[in-house]
């Protein structure tokens, strides 16, 4: 039987690979994201398990539209992959302020990315999870190496304790919640307009296996947990990174 899933930030990148491994098998994916004419592209090229719906997960409004959508158009979901966020400090800076109200919205807006959108997603979408769901989160090897300003690790490092406490909540359902924490992925909208080459170079030189991640390398993580066989684990953060984390 067809399972419902909903990725937020489904229409590029890892989210993509993720829908597109997950409808190759069969299931109905429903990509969420801010860009309309991104979902919809995405959603064409994954053919008819693909729909879409426009909603900003940093705001409860845009998560409300999204379970309102699932009760009306699938009763139920299966799987919730919480996937979108991003380093707002890679982003435009135009609008930070200086000096330590400008701190202060560089941490504010890295919690908005990057826990609040899982944290709307899933809360808005809980009672509408079936029995033996999967939960995805995704955190980043900057949760255990920092990241230079210390909001968008830090943000990462919270979605941990919230995957163990959606664990101990959900598993008597056979519901597991798990973090997947990649390092450097390639092919991705995460550094903006690009990545220089230094910056790549000195990614992969960090890693034992001398390459960098792909958005493929994600999804095949995703597609074991979310599946039906990986049901006694849960409450884990898995990490891809190619060995960046431990050093040499």
């Amino acid at each position: 039987m067809a399972r419902t899933v909903v990725i937020s930030g489904g229409g590029t990148g890892i989210g993509y690979a993720i829908a597109e491994r997950l409808a190759a098998d069969g299931d109905n994916v429903v990509l969420t994201g801010r860009r309309e004419p991104v979902l919809a592209q995405a959603a064409t090229k994954l053919g008819d398990r693909a729909s879409f719906i426009t909603a900003d997960l940093t705001e409860v409004e845009g998560a409300q539209r999204i379970a309102e959508h699932i009760a009306e158009n699938h009763g139920t979901v299966d799987v919730i992959v919480a996937n979108a966020g991003g380093n707002i400090g890679l982003q435009s800076s135009e609008h930070q302020p200086e000096g330590l109200a400008g701190v202060s919205w560089l941490w504010t807006e890295n919690l908005r990315l990057n826990v609040m959108t899982a944290v709307h997603l899933v809360e808005g979408l809980k009672p509408l999870l079936a029995d033996n769901g999967r939960i995805l989160l995704f955190s980043s090897v900057a949760a255990y190496r920092g990241s230079g300003s210390g909001s968008y690790a830090a943000s990462k490092a919270a979605l941990h304790p919230y995957a163990i406490d959606l664990s101990a909540e959900l598993g008597p359902r056979g519901i597991t919640a798990n973090v997947i924490a990649p390092g450097y992925i390639q092919d991705t909208e995460f550094f903006g307009a690009g990545i220089s080459p230094q910056r790549r170079a000195w990614n992969i030189d960090l890693t034992h296996t001398k390459q960098p991640g792909t958005p493929a390398d994600i999804a095949t993580l995703a597609h074991w947990l979310a599946a039906p066989e990986a049901g006694n684990v849960t409450a884990q953060i898995i990490q891809s990174n190619g060995g960046a984390v431990v050093g040499r």
